[in-house]
């Protein structure tokens, strides 16, 4: 097995741990990138460096522009990166500029001999509000898949997951992952590594029988929780990760790092 001593997790809300709640680190998040440096950590028999540049909201162009360099100056010999979802979400993207932008970052990332993974979005399914949406997040797909082969990076494929059918594996916000969903992430990055490691998926309890009223009170909520300021964020140019910093900028031993354990 290939052994790396310095990963960098570059991104949005996704790499930055958002879903997955611990007051005690920084940002008060944990997250799939925490989960996945551990478990890689311990397979490796420790010594592993760690650093998590991502920040929730941000953009691709943003990512590129705060989070490229300073990840390059950290030297690491694993990158991760998973950017372009909330530009797909805006109403008008230049889906092939936002490609090739893409394009780039990973090829600079690459060239500086690290080893870098790539994912593809999730499915975000047929529901009305995603529907509009869909054929841009399979064209992204489509060109991750062909960036990842031009550079040599592994590709972790979100899109086939199917486990994230399941409601368990996403927070409340329909938005982002649960804890469940990032263990399984960490899962899914380990395994397309080659990794062998520890890690098992989160025991989820059993979903409690919801009505339609139930469920259509539900929905009343998440609107007014969550979707509306959602939109109104994006309707007046704000974005959630406005004045918040990298969770650990500079590179951290796992050991040291409290969301080490399994």
């Amino acid at each position: 097995m290939v052994t790396f001593s310095r990963y960098v997790a570059l991104g949005d809300s996704f790499t930055e741990g958002v879903g997955d709640p611990d007051p005690a680190l920084p940002n008060g998040v944990r997250g799939w990138a925490d989960r996945f440096a551990a478990a890689l950590d311990r397979a490796q028999g420790g010594g592993l460096l760690y650093a998590n540049l991502a920040i929730r909201g941000r953009k691709l162009e943003p990512i590129v522009a705060e989070q490229i360099e300073p990840a390059l100056a950290l030297a690491p010999d694993l990158v991760t990166i998973y950017a372009g979802a909330n530009d797909i979400m805006r109403p008008k993207v230049d889906l092939e500029a936002l490609l090739a932008t893409y394009d780039r970052a990973v090829g600079r990332l690459a060239a500086s001999g690290a080893h870098v993974v790539v994912f593809t979005s999730a499915d975000p399914g047929d529901t009305r509000i995603y529907a509009p949406v869909r054929h841009r997040f399979e064209r992204y797909c489509a060109a991750v898949r062909e960036i990842a082969e031009r550079h040599g990076a592994t590709v972790v494929d979100y899109w086939h997951l199917t486990d994230y059918r399941d409601e368990r594996l996403w927070d409340t916000d329909r938005m982002h992952m649960s804890a469940a969903g990032h263990q399984r992430m960490a899962i899914a990055v380990l395994d397309a590594l080659g990794v062998q490691h520890d890690l098992a998926p989160l025991v989820l309890a059993d979903p409690a029988p919801l009505t339609l009223l139930d469920r259509v009170r539900a929905n009343v909520q998440w609107a007014i929780q969550y979707l509306g300021p959602w939109i109104k964020r994006r309707v007046t140019g704000r974005s959630s990760g406005d004045g918040m910093s990298p969770r650990f900028a500079e590179l951290t031993p796992v050991a040291q790092v409290r969301g080490s354990a399994a």
